[in-house]
Protein backbone atom coordinates (compact mmCIF):
# COMPACT_ATOMS: atom_id res chain seq x y z
CA UNK A 1 0.00 0.00 0.00
CA UNK A 2 1.35 3.57 -1.31
CA UNK A 3 0.19 5.25 1.89
CA UNK A 4 1.89 2.78 4.39
CA UNK A 5 5.34 2.92 2.51
CA UNK A 6 4.94 6.75 2.11
CA UNK A 7 4.27 6.59 6.44
CA UNK A 8 6.97 4.34 7.17
CA UNK A 9 9.74 6.57 5.04
CA UNK A 10 8.13 9.44 6.80
CA UNK A 11 8.61 8.10 10.35
CA UNK A 12 11.99 6.65 9.71
CA UNK A 13 13.17 10.47 9.07
CA UNK A 14 10.85 11.96 11.72
CA UNK A 15 9.08 13.97 9.20
CA UNK A 16 5.57 14.78 9.73
CA UNK A 17 2.66 13.38 7.86
CA UNK A 18 -0.13 15.34 5.99
CA UNK A 19 -2.94 15.53 8.02
CA UNK A 20 -4.78 13.32 4.99
CA UNK A 21 -2.29 10.43 5.50
CA UNK A 22 -3.14 10.44 9.24
CA UNK A 23 -7.14 10.90 8.43
CA UNK A 24 -6.52 8.00 5.90
CA UNK A 25 -5.19 5.33 8.72
CA UNK A 26 -8.13 5.35 10.63
CA UNK A 27 -10.12 4.96 7.59
CA UNK A 28 -8.11 1.72 6.80
CA UNK A 29 -10.61 -1.32 6.50
CA UNK A 30 -10.09 -4.08 9.17
CA UNK A 31 -8.70 -6.25 6.24
CA UNK A 32 -5.50 -4.06 6.33
CA UNK A 33 -5.03 -3.86 9.76
CA UNK A 34 -2.12 -6.12 10.01
CA UNK A 35 -0.51 -4.03 7.57
CA UNK A 36 -0.96 -1.14 9.25
CA UNK A 37 -0.08 -2.54 12.40
CA UNK A 38 3.43 -3.64 10.63
CA UNK A 39 4.05 -0.49 9.05
CA UNK A 40 3.67 1.24 12.24
CA UNK A 41 5.94 -1.78 13.72
CA UNK A 42 8.58 -1.26 11.91
CA UNK A 43 8.68 2.91 12.94
CA UNK A 44 8.51 1.68 16.80
CA UNK A 45 11.66 -0.60 16.51
CA UNK A 46 13.84 2.38 14.65
CA UNK A 47 13.26 4.05 17.55
CA UNK A 48 12.96 1.88 20.07
CA UNK A 49 13.69 -1.77 19.49
CA UNK A 50 11.66 -4.03 20.99
CA UNK A 51 12.01 -2.78 24.39
CA UNK A 52 9.01 -1.96 26.58
CA UNK A 53 8.80 0.77 29.20
CA UNK A 54 6.65 -0.28 32.67
CA UNK A 55 5.14 2.75 34.16
CA UNK A 56 3.24 2.09 37.43
CA UNK A 57 0.48 4.54 38.94
CA UNK A 58 0.14 6.12 42.45
CA UNK A 59 -2.82 7.80 43.24
CA UNK A 60 -2.04 10.03 46.33
CA UNK A 61 -5.53 11.65 46.45
CA UNK A 62 -8.71 9.80 45.05
CA UNK A 63 -11.81 11.65 44.46
CA UNK A 64 -14.00 14.32 45.33
CA UNK A 65 -12.52 16.46 42.26
CA UNK A 66 -14.39 20.09 41.81
CA UNK A 67 -13.33 20.05 37.71
CA UNK A 68 -16.34 18.82 35.63
CA UNK A 69 -14.48 16.51 33.32
CA UNK A 70 -17.26 14.46 31.36
CA UNK A 71 -15.01 11.27 31.42
CA UNK A 72 -13.44 11.29 34.99
CA UNK A 73 -14.63 9.04 37.83
CA UNK A 74 -13.51 11.34 40.06
CA UNK A 75 -15.11 14.45 38.80
CA UNK A 76 -17.47 16.77 41.09
CA UNK A 77 -21.44 14.98 40.79
CA UNK A 78 -19.79 12.02 40.05
CA UNK A 79 -22.02 9.26 41.42
CA UNK A 80 -19.10 5.99 40.30
CA UNK A 81 -18.59 3.84 43.74
CA UNK A 82 -14.98 4.82 43.44
CA UNK A 83 -12.55 4.74 46.43
CA UNK A 84 -12.09 8.20 47.99
CA UNK A 85 -9.67 9.46 50.25
CA UNK A 86 -7.16 12.37 50.69
CA UNK A 87 -3.56 12.62 50.26
CA UNK A 88 -1.68 9.46 51.24
CA UNK A 89 1.31 10.02 53.29
CA UNK A 90 4.78 9.85 51.83
CA UNK A 91 5.72 6.75 53.38
CA UNK A 92 2.42 4.92 52.40
CA UNK A 93 2.65 6.28 49.02
CA UNK A 94 6.67 5.39 48.80
CA UNK A 95 5.68 1.89 50.17
CA UNK A 96 2.87 1.77 47.02
CA UNK A 97 5.48 2.95 44.12
CA UNK A 98 8.13 0.39 45.46
CA UNK A 99 5.70 -2.58 44.82
CA UNK A 100 5.77 -1.50 41.05
CA UNK A 101 9.63 -0.98 41.23
CA UNK A 102 9.53 -4.14 42.19
CA UNK A 103 7.22 -5.49 39.38
CA UNK A 104 9.72 -3.70 36.96
CA UNK A 105 8.05 -0.33 36.54
CA UNK A 106 11.29 2.39 35.95
CA UNK A 107 8.81 5.20 36.40
CA UNK A 108 6.28 5.90 38.94
CA UNK A 109 3.35 8.50 37.78
CA UNK A 110 2.25 10.44 40.74
CA UNK A 111 -1.38 11.87 40.66
CA UNK A 112 -3.95 13.35 42.73
CA UNK A 113 -7.30 14.64 41.64
CA UNK A 114 -8.02 18.27 41.52
CA UNK A 115 -7.91 21.16 39.71
CA UNK A 116 -4.37 21.73 40.50
CA UNK A 117 -1.94 21.98 43.47
CA UNK A 118 -1.96 24.24 46.52
CA UNK A 119 1.66 24.99 48.10
CA UNK A 120 0.99 23.05 50.61
CA UNK A 121 0.33 20.11 48.29
CA UNK A 122 3.46 21.08 46.43
CA UNK A 123 5.23 20.44 49.87
CA UNK A 124 3.33 17.19 50.07
CA UNK A 125 4.33 15.74 46.94
CA UNK A 126 7.68 17.30 47.25
CA UNK A 127 8.12 15.40 50.62
CA UNK A 128 7.08 12.14 48.55
CA UNK A 129 9.16 12.89 45.80
CA UNK A 130 12.21 12.19 48.45
CA UNK A 131 10.70 9.21 50.14
CA UNK A 132 10.67 7.20 46.86
CA UNK A 133 14.23 8.37 45.82
CA UNK A 134 15.31 7.90 48.86
CA UNK A 135 14.31 4.16 48.80
CA UNK A 136 14.64 3.66 45.16
CA UNK A 137 16.93 6.25 43.70
CA UNK A 138 17.08 5.43 39.87
CA UNK A 139 13.61 5.48 39.53
CA UNK A 140 11.91 8.06 37.22
CA UNK A 141 9.30 10.39 39.30
CA UNK A 142 6.26 11.71 37.12
CA UNK A 143 3.92 13.91 38.88
CA UNK A 144 0.19 14.67 37.51
CA UNK A 145 -1.35 17.35 40.01
CA UNK A 146 -3.48 19.25 37.61
CA UNK A 147 -3.03 22.71 36.33
CA UNK A 148 0.14 24.49 37.76
CA UNK A 149 0.49 27.66 39.21
CA UNK A 150 3.73 29.95 38.54
CA UNK A 151 6.95 28.89 40.44
CA UNK A 152 4.88 25.41 41.47
CA UNK A 153 6.86 23.52 38.34
CA UNK A 154 10.15 24.31 39.59
CA UNK A 155 9.85 23.75 42.64
CA UNK A 156 8.95 20.13 41.76
CA UNK A 157 12.18 19.55 39.64
CA UNK A 158 14.29 20.95 42.62
CA UNK A 159 12.28 17.95 44.43
CA UNK A 160 13.63 15.37 42.22
CA UNK A 161 10.42 15.37 39.63
CA UNK A 162 11.61 14.19 36.21
CA UNK A 163 8.35 14.76 34.54
CA UNK A 164 5.31 15.95 34.74
CA UNK A 165 2.00 14.98 33.03
CA UNK A 166 -1.31 16.80 31.70
CA UNK A 167 -3.04 15.48 29.35
CA UNK A 168 -4.72 17.58 26.21
CA UNK A 169 -7.68 15.07 25.80
CA UNK A 170 -9.00 16.20 23.14
CA UNK A 171 -8.89 18.57 20.15
CA UNK A 172 -9.19 22.29 20.96
CA UNK A 173 -12.14 22.04 18.80
CA UNK A 174 -14.63 20.13 21.21
CA UNK A 175 -12.81 20.55 24.38
CA UNK A 176 -16.12 22.57 25.44
CA UNK A 177 -18.51 19.91 25.09
CA UNK A 178 -15.61 17.71 27.81
CA UNK A 179 -15.49 20.50 30.52
CA UNK A 180 -16.57 23.84 31.43
CA UNK A 181 -13.97 24.38 34.53
CA UNK A 182 -10.62 25.03 32.62
CA UNK A 183 -9.66 25.65 28.96
CA UNK A 184 -7.81 23.60 26.51
CA UNK A 185 -5.46 26.55 26.68
CA UNK A 186 -4.97 26.49 30.48
CA UNK A 187 -3.56 22.60 29.63
CA UNK A 188 -1.16 23.38 26.85
CA UNK A 189 -0.06 26.28 29.77
CA UNK A 190 0.36 24.04 32.10
CA UNK A 191 2.50 21.29 29.83
CA UNK A 192 4.56 24.25 28.95
CA UNK A 193 5.50 25.73 32.48
CA UNK A 194 6.81 22.46 33.03
CA UNK A 195 8.62 21.85 30.10
CA UNK A 196 10.39 25.36 30.58
CA UNK A 197 11.10 24.57 34.42
CA UNK A 198 13.16 21.36 32.78
CA UNK A 199 10.87 18.43 33.47
CA UNK A 200 10.23 16.02 30.59
CA UNK A 201 6.84 16.66 29.59
CA UNK A 202 3.89 13.92 29.10
CA UNK A 203 0.90 14.64 27.60
CA UNK A 204 -1.81 12.95 25.87
CA UNK A 205 -5.35 12.06 24.80
CA UNK A 206 -8.44 10.47 25.74
CA UNK A 207 -10.00 8.49 22.23
CA UNK A 208 -13.61 6.86 22.72
CA UNK A 209 -15.60 9.68 24.31
CA UNK A 210 -17.43 10.50 20.63
CA UNK A 211 -14.85 12.16 18.90
CA UNK A 212 -14.72 12.38 15.35
CA UNK A 213 -11.22 11.40 13.54
CA UNK A 214 -10.82 14.83 12.52
CA UNK A 215 -10.88 15.58 16.50
CA UNK A 216 -8.32 12.68 16.69
CA UNK A 217 -5.84 13.98 14.50
CA UNK A 218 -6.36 17.10 15.91
CA UNK A 219 -5.24 16.21 18.99
CA UNK A 220 -2.58 14.44 17.71
CA UNK A 221 -1.03 16.94 15.84
CA UNK A 222 -1.39 19.52 18.71
CA UNK A 223 0.89 17.00 20.64
CA UNK A 224 3.63 16.99 17.72
CA UNK A 225 3.75 20.97 18.04
CA UNK A 226 3.93 20.79 21.61
CA UNK A 227 6.44 18.19 21.84
CA UNK A 228 6.11 16.15 24.58
CA UNK A 229 8.37 13.15 25.50
CA UNK A 230 5.75 10.84 26.08
CA UNK A 231 2.29 10.26 24.69
CA UNK A 232 -0.33 8.29 26.60
CA UNK A 233 -3.11 6.98 24.81
CA UNK A 234 -6.25 6.48 27.23
CA UNK A 235 -9.50 5.20 25.61
CA UNK A 236 -12.17 5.98 27.67
CA UNK A 237 -14.04 4.06 30.33
CA UNK A 238 -17.42 4.28 30.39
CA UNK A 239 -17.67 4.32 34.49
CA UNK A 240 -21.20 4.13 35.65
CA UNK A 241 -22.47 7.19 37.08
CA UNK A 242 -20.49 9.64 34.94
CA UNK A 243 -22.18 11.35 31.51
CA UNK A 244 -20.46 9.45 29.26
CA UNK A 245 -21.18 6.01 30.73
CA UNK A 246 -23.01 5.16 27.54
CA UNK A 247 -19.92 5.90 25.28
CA UNK A 248 -19.32 2.26 23.73
CA UNK A 249 -17.62 3.73 20.54
CA UNK A 250 -14.63 1.44 20.23
CA UNK A 251 -13.66 -1.45 18.45
CA UNK A 252 -10.21 -3.37 18.93
CA UNK A 253 -9.62 -2.82 15.46
CA UNK A 254 -10.16 1.06 15.80
CA UNK A 255 -7.81 1.17 18.94
CA UNK A 256 -5.09 -0.22 17.19
CA UNK A 257 -5.55 2.60 14.08
CA UNK A 258 -5.74 5.08 16.46
CA UNK A 259 -2.42 3.54 17.68
CA UNK A 260 -0.99 3.45 14.55
CA UNK A 261 -1.61 6.83 13.54
CA UNK A 262 -0.18 8.34 16.78
CA UNK A 263 2.68 6.59 15.97
CA UNK A 264 3.11 7.94 12.69
CA UNK A 265 2.49 11.48 13.46
CA UNK A 266 4.69 11.22 16.61
CA UNK A 267 7.26 8.21 15.70
CA UNK A 268 10.30 8.96 18.56
CA UNK A 269 8.50 9.72 21.48
CA UNK A 270 7.26 7.18 24.11
CA UNK A 271 3.91 6.21 23.08
CA UNK A 272 2.58 4.69 25.89
CA UNK A 273 -0.18 2.44 25.92
CA UNK A 274 -2.48 3.53 28.83
CA UNK A 275 -5.85 3.02 30.70
CA UNK A 276 -8.69 1.27 28.59
CA UNK A 277 -6.40 -1.14 26.96
CA UNK A 278 -7.73 -4.23 28.65
CA UNK A 279 -11.58 -2.99 27.94
CA UNK A 280 -11.65 -1.90 24.54
CA UNK A 281 -8.49 -3.78 22.89
CA UNK A 282 -8.72 -7.24 25.24
CA UNK A 283 -7.57 -9.97 23.79
CA UNK A 284 -5.59 -8.07 20.92
CA UNK A 285 -3.37 -6.26 23.86
CA UNK A 286 -0.23 -8.23 22.35
CA UNK A 287 -0.52 -6.49 19.30
CA UNK A 288 -0.61 -2.94 20.17
CA UNK A 289 2.73 -3.72 21.73
CA UNK A 290 4.39 -3.35 17.67
CA UNK A 291 2.34 -0.31 17.98
CA UNK A 292 3.67 1.35 21.38
CA UNK A 293 6.99 1.18 23.49
CA UNK A 294 5.41 1.88 27.04
CA UNK A 295 2.41 0.95 29.02
CA UNK A 296 1.17 0.69 32.54
CA UNK A 297 1.58 -1.85 34.75
CA UNK A 298 -1.20 -3.15 37.03
CA UNK A 299 -4.13 -0.92 38.14
CA UNK A 300 -4.98 2.77 37.22
CA UNK A 301 -6.21 5.15 39.64
CA UNK A 302 -9.68 4.37 39.96
CA UNK A 303 -10.24 0.97 37.77
CA UNK A 304 -8.40 -2.33 37.86
CA UNK A 305 -6.16 -3.52 35.30
CA UNK A 306 -5.28 -7.17 34.45
CA UNK A 307 -2.85 -8.50 36.72
CA UNK A 308 0.70 -7.50 36.38
CA UNK A 309 2.28 -10.95 35.85
CA UNK A 310 -0.21 -11.35 32.81
CA UNK A 311 1.24 -7.91 31.79
CA UNK A 312 4.89 -9.08 32.01
CA UNK A 313 4.15 -12.62 30.52
CA UNK A 314 2.12 -10.75 27.77
CA UNK A 315 5.82 -8.90 26.63
CA UNK A 316 7.62 -11.85 27.17
CA UNK A 317 5.23 -14.07 24.71
CA UNK A 318 4.60 -11.39 21.98
CA UNK A 319 8.67 -11.34 21.43
CA UNK A 320 9.28 -8.32 23.39
CA UNK A 321 11.69 -7.41 26.44
CA UNK A 322 10.91 -5.33 29.71
CA UNK A 323 13.12 -1.91 29.90
CA UNK A 324 15.40 -2.17 31.62
CA UNK A 325 16.38 0.36 34.61
CA UNK A 326 19.67 1.51 33.07
CA UNK A 327 18.52 1.34 30.08
CA UNK A 328 17.81 5.14 28.44
CA UNK A 329 13.75 5.26 27.16
CA UNK A 330 14.32 8.33 24.16
CA UNK A 331 16.35 7.86 21.31
CA UNK A 332 19.55 9.60 21.27
CA UNK A 333 18.79 13.05 19.98
CA UNK A 334 15.53 13.42 22.48
CA UNK A 335 17.33 12.25 25.36
CA UNK A 336 20.23 14.65 24.67
CA UNK A 337 17.45 16.97 24.66
CA UNK A 338 15.87 16.26 28.11
CA UNK A 339 19.11 15.93 29.75
CA UNK A 340 19.96 19.77 28.76
CA UNK A 341 17.41 21.14 29.37
CA UNK A 342 16.78 19.40 33.08
CA UNK A 343 21.11 20.37 33.66
CA UNK A 344 19.66 24.03 33.17
CA UNK A 345 17.43 24.10 35.75
CA UNK A 346 14.54 25.24 33.34
CA UNK A 347 14.39 27.81 30.55
CA UNK A 348 4.11 11.83 31.49
CA UNK A 349 -0.07 9.97 33.40
CA UNK A 350 -3.47 10.43 34.19
CA UNK A 351 -6.61 10.19 33.34
CA UNK A 352 -12.39 18.95 30.56
CA UNK A 353 -18.69 22.51 28.13
CA UNK A 354 -21.46 20.85 29.14
CA UNK A 355 -21.76 17.04 30.02
CA UNK A 356 -22.90 16.36 25.95
CA UNK A 357 -20.13 14.11 24.64
CA UNK A 358 -18.63 15.60 20.84
CA UNK A 359 -20.58 14.37 18.25
CA UNK A 360 -20.43 10.58 17.18
CA UNK A 361 -18.79 9.53 13.63
CA UNK A 362 -20.96 6.91 12.05
CA UNK A 363 -18.66 3.62 12.88
CA UNK A 364 -19.09 5.12 16.49
CA UNK A 365 -23.17 4.84 16.19
CA UNK A 366 -22.48 1.75 14.33
CA UNK A 367 -20.84 0.11 17.55
CA UNK A 368 -22.46 2.31 20.36
CA UNK A 369 -24.48 0.08 22.79
CA UNK A 370 -23.36 -3.41 20.95
CA UNK A 371 -20.50 -3.54 22.46
CA UNK A 372 -20.81 -2.33 26.05
CA UNK A 373 -18.40 -4.90 28.07
CA UNK A 374 -19.37 -3.09 31.24
CA UNK A 375 -18.27 -6.50 32.96
CA UNK A 376 -14.50 -5.36 31.85
CA UNK A 377 -14.85 -2.07 34.01
CA UNK A 378 -13.53 -3.03 37.42
CA UNK A 379 -13.61 -0.69 40.45
CA UNK A 380 -9.97 -0.27 42.24
CA UNK A 381 -10.77 -1.97 45.30
CA UNK A 382 -6.87 -2.54 46.13
CA UNK A 383 -3.44 -1.02 46.55
CA UNK A 384 -2.93 2.90 47.59
CA UNK A 385 -5.62 4.05 49.99
CA UNK A 386 -6.61 0.24 50.90
CA UNK A 387 -5.54 -2.52 53.54
CA UNK A 388 -5.02 -4.79 50.26
CA UNK A 389 -1.87 -5.13 48.47
CA UNK A 390 -1.57 -3.72 45.28
CA UNK A 391 -1.12 -5.13 41.72
CA UNK A 392 2.13 -4.90 40.63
Amino acid sequence: MDLLNTLVDKGLRRELPTREEALAVLATSDDDLLDVVAAAGKVRRKWFGRRVKLNYLVNLKSGLCPEDCSYCSQRLGSKAEILKYTWLKPEDASKAAAAGVAGGAKRVCLVASGRGPTDRDIDRVSKTIEAIKEQNEDVEVCACLGLLSAGQAERLRAAGADAYNHNLNTSEATYGGITTTHTYADRVDTVQQAQAAGMSACSGLIAGMGESDEDLVDVVFSLRALDPDSVPVNFLIPFEGTPLAKEWNLTPQRALRILAMVRFVCPDVEVRLAGGREVHLRSMQPLALHLVNSIFLGDYLTSEGQEGKADLDMIADAGFEVEGAGETTLPAHRADAVAAAAGCGGGSCGPCGDDSPAAATPEAEAVAGQDARTDLVAVRRRGAGTDLPPNA
